[in-house]
């Protein structure tokens, strides 16, 4: 009888782990090695000895882990070796600095691939397949029903609702999360329509993508205007939890929006009180998940967070070994009642049949 190979990641009660490398990948808890794929709260822990990350994401690791860490850096592709294991960080397009982990020993090479997206924006790095024995992938929106519009097409959405808030005489309140989504949808937002503004929570984070070179268009910190500003001309990027608290009051008539892939889901912007809600997401939709699954060449897929039992399923309908992982992982977090329609929605469809670019072989 054949033995089964032993992996050379498995998981811990701290995390995704390497014992050949005395490493952790994204770890939860306080360990003396971490390899971040990126600075979000459920991927960058407070706490490790070390951390390992993009020369990219430095700058918003350091705000979300302290100034004092200590923090190694390699470029994209650039490799190290810790303890005989060979590692890189490679493109993962979802923030600033994010990273795909590859894991290379004794001829095997496992890629995990964090938080991504394929989409391009001018952010980011854009994202790059990594060829590999075994890919673990997110799944955050690993349900058929997930297909993003095009990004050009969300940023005509945006404006138009800015202005026609403009000719009704309400400030445009647009949420998102701080680090990541407000920097991308603020990159294409159109200054000539009218005056940009950020919460505090957005402008140091916004101040690091500039120092990382990110070009953006010009803003104003909230409180740099004093009483009596007319803010019906204006848009404020701020986060989610500034809906419907005392912040906001300053801005007098409003409208609010709110950028997520859960805005895809019918009820999810009613759920969520706010006026509008517009399709952006960091993370792959349905035909992006598969199609970056099929480019790695993987013959082994681990799937976490969001709808992994779905995509392992579909997976080894095409032939492929798939597990579901479980993780602490959460991505693009929703409030539960979004994921639940999503599957009613879902429930009834054709199954998804890829196109040649999602095509598995």
């Amino acid at each position: 009888m054949a033995r089964r190979r032993k992996e050379l990641l498995c998981l811990t009660d701290r995390g995704l782990y390497c014992h050949e490398g005395d490493f952790y990948v994204d770890p939860w808890k306080p360990v003396d090695r971490a390899v971040v794929t990126h600075a979000h709260s459920d991927h960058a822990r407070w706490g490790m000895k070390r951390y390992l990350c993009t020369k990219e994401g430095e700058r918003v690791l350091r705000r979300r882990v302290g100034e004092d860490a200590a923090i190694d850096t390699l470029a994209y592709g650039e490799p190290v070796t810790l303890n005989g294991v060979r590692v890189s960080l490679h493109p993962a397009g979802h923030i600033l600095g994010s990273a795909q982990v590859r894991v290379e020993h004794g001829g095997r090479v496992y890629v995990v691939s964090g938080d991504y997206k394929t989409e391009m924006d001018s952010t980011c790095t854009p994202f790059e397949p990594v060829p590999c024995h075994t890919f673990i992938t997110e799944s955050t929106f690993g349900l058929p029903i997930y297909r993003w519009p095009a990004q050009a097409e969300v940023i005509e959405q945006i404006h138009g609702w800015w202005k026609g808030n403009q000719a009704a005489g309400k400030c445009s309140i647009l949420l998102g999360y701080a680090l990541g989504k407000c920097q991308r949808a603020l990159a294409y937002l159109n200054p000539e329509i009218g005056p940009i503004f950020l919460h505090g929570a957005v402008q140091g984070l916004t101040n690091d993508y500039r120092e990382e070179g990110i070009a953006l268009p010009p803003t104003h910190l909230v409180p740099e205007v004093g009483k009596g500003f007319d803010w019906s001309q204006a848009i404020v990027l701020a986060p989610p939890s500034a809906n419907g608290s005392p912040w906001v009051r300053r801005f007098g008539d409003h409208s609010t929006g709110f950028m997520s892939g859960w805005m895809a889901i019918r009820g999810a912007r009613r759920r969520r009180a706010v006026d509008r809600g517009f399709v952006v997401s960091d993370h792959v939709d349905w035909p992006s998940l598969i199609g970056a699954i099929a480019q790695t060449g993987a013959e082994s897929v681990w799937v976490t967070h969001g709808y992994s039992s779905v995509v392992v399923r579909y997976l080894e309908e095409q032939g492929l070994d798939a597990h579901a992982l479980s993780t602490r992982w959460e991505g693009e977090q929703d409030e539960g009642a979004e994921a639940a329609e999503a599957v009613e929605q879902t429930e009834g469809e054709r199954p998804y049949t890829p196109n040649t670019e999602g095509k598995l072989e």
